[in-house]
């Protein structure tokens, strides 16, 4: 069989429009960045009802799970680590204040497996009858897209040195930590 020109370029075309093009690619970065958006929400604001099981479900579980927090000794390495950490927040005097996410830049790797983000955060909760804070926490994280979805493999909590001096000179109660 004699494949002719015009029946070749039939063919390109017909491929051509199999092959997704620019907004078709938009579409899907902006649906995957909603995705890992709301992980990160979902990371913070699952205490709002005591969701365990979504804590568990948006941080690996895996032990390359790697949690910097602003203190030396809340450092956790590892999924089964973490499940123990987060035993503490079961107590029924902890409840959920608030939170609010700002700036929130969220970055991909090539093949769109990796996800990486930055953000200052506000998390609030309530000890009784006193409310906590962490004010203008710098924060970041990488996720991974695995078959359940994307889950938060690292993350990082500082402040940031200027502003806790300042808080400190301040005096108690401008402390960025509440």
């Amino acid at each position: 069989m004699r494949l002719t020109k015009s029946t070749f370029m039939l063919w390109v075309g017909m491929l051509l429009c199999l092959i997704p093009g620019p907004r078709s690619f938009a579409k899907d970065l902006a649906r995957e960045r909603q995705a890992v958006a709301a992980v990160i929400d979902a990371s913070i604001g699952w205490f709002k009802n005591k969701d365990f099981e979504l804590l568990f479900r948006v941080f690996s579980p895996s032990p390359d799970l790697f949690l910097f927090q602003p203190t030396s000794t809340t450092t956790i390495v590892g999924g089964d680590a973490f499940r123990k950490f987060a035993e503490v927040w079961k107590n029924p005097h902890l409840a959920y204040e608030r939170h609010e996410i700002r700036d929130l830049r969220i970055d991909f790797s090539p093949h769109r497996d990796v996800a990486w983000f930055s953000a200052l955060l506000d998390d609030c909760a309530r000890s009784g009858e006193k409310t906590g804070c962490w004010k203008d926490t710098r924060w970041t994280g990488v996720l991974l897209k695995r078959k359940a979805g994307w889950e938060v493999i690292q993350m990082h909590f500082s402040f940031a040195a200027d502003q806790v001096a300042a808080a400190k000179k301040a005096g108690p109660e401008a402390s960025r930590q509440e």
